[in-house]
């Protein structure tokens, strides 16, 4: 990343950092999500020309909510990280939530057996419930913060709540559940997939899934030491789509009450490194693709 570049009025003067203004921001925002590959090439630059005085761009390929594939490589990774942005690019560490049923408020479903599987709509064990909702694929791609490379066989424990907004295991209409949690193994290019159902928007909160990264999947589920603790935040034109279909009523008056820049997770920077980057429609579905580096 350049971090030499000058700022020159039409005077020939150097523009300072405080009072460089909305392009000089985009830049850096966008530098940012670049780390992590949650904008494309081509997203970058059409934003950035977007909002250069002299021109004009469509909406970006591969920016969340716009239909397009992401740009790069598996979960919307580029096929090539430089290792300075992703240092600057380490998604932030954040609240595992009052729900995490790893161990560490109550109830522990990680040394359950079943909880490593790919497809967690379904509970498993003495109840074999299906969480109904708009189907949702989630693909994260994890990488190393220090070096960009591909964390391979680390283990990630997934979770999130339905579409009436109750966790599994703790909520009073899905204590008996354990649906909508599961554990998988990194591939060779760090990505792991999930089958789901779409999140609810629940009062408080902007739509969210939680996740844990531990070093691999024996560690996980004996509920060992956590690499790094995140949260994944769906963008607003899906969540819009996906609220107006049926079971997810509640949904629509909770989102108008809460935006990503108020919400008590995401609001200290946006949700800029943890944003998905969303493909798909209600009716064939969505994937949820994220890169993140820890």
């Amino acid at each position: 990343m350049n971090t030499d570049t000058r700022w020159i009025d039409a005077d020939g003067h150097e523009i300072d950092e405080d009072h460089r203004g909305l392009v000089y921001d985009i830049r850096t925002l966008i530098d940012r999500r670049r780390a992590l590959g949650i904008f494309g090439g081509v997203a970058a630059t059409a934003l950035l020309a977007a909002c250069a005085p002299t021109a004009s761009a469509e909406s970006p390929e591969g920016a969340p909510g716009s239909g397009q594939p992401p740009q790069g490589g598996p979960g919307g990774a580029p096929a090539e990280q430089d290792a300075g942005e992703l240092l600057d690019g380490e998604v932030p560490d954040e609240t595992a939530g009052p729900y995490p049923a790893d161990g560490s408020n109550g109830v522990n479903v990680l040394d359950d057996s079943g909880i490593v599987r790919s497809d967690i709509r379904s509970s498993f064990g003495s109840s074999t419930t299906t969480a109904q909702g708009v189907p949702l694929e989630i693909v994260l791609t994890v990488r190393d913060a220090a070096t960009g490379a591909a964390m391979t066989g680390a283990g990630v424990y997934l979770w999130h709540c339905d579409r009436s907004g109750d966790y599994s295991l703790y909520s009073d209409a899905a204590k008996d559940e354990n649906y909508l949690r599961g554990v998988q193994q990194t591939d060779e290019t760090g990505t792991v997939r999930f089958t789901s159902i779409y999140p609810a928007c629940y009062s408080g909160r902007w739509p969210h899934i939680h996740f844990e990264v531990y070093d691999d999947v024996a560690t996980a589920v004996a509920t060992g030491p956590i690499v790094k603790t995140s949260q994944i935040a769906l963008p607003d034109e899906t969540n819009a789509k996906v609220y107006a279909t049926e079971g997810y009523e509640k949904s629509v008056r909770n989102a108008s009450q809460v935006t990503l820049t108020q919400d008590m997770v995401f609001g200290d920077d946006g949700g800029v490194l943890q944003l998905a980057t969303m493909t798909g429609s209600v009716e064939k579905g969505y994937t949820a693709a994220l890169s993140v580096a820890v």
